[in-house]
């Protein structure tokens, strides 16, 4: 396995975001829309998680 591959793996597994993977997904599902940069997706990912409170049921 290369070792980016196992950075890849490993994130995933410790749930941190993952922004090659968002924006492949980006170009795939919604073309022609905009993309942010990497610093503006990780805030949007850190948003999502801690703010809010809870959102899971445990």
């Amino acid at each position: 396995m290369k070792l980016a591959g196992l950075f890849t793996a490993m994130r995933r597994i410790l749930g941190m975001p993952d922004y090659a993977a968002y924006c492949a997904h980006v170009r795939e599902a919604h073309p022609g829309a905009p993309m942010p940069t990497e610093r503006e997706y990780f805030d949007v990912y850190l948003k999502a998680r801690y703010e809010g409170g809870p959102n899971r049921c445990c």
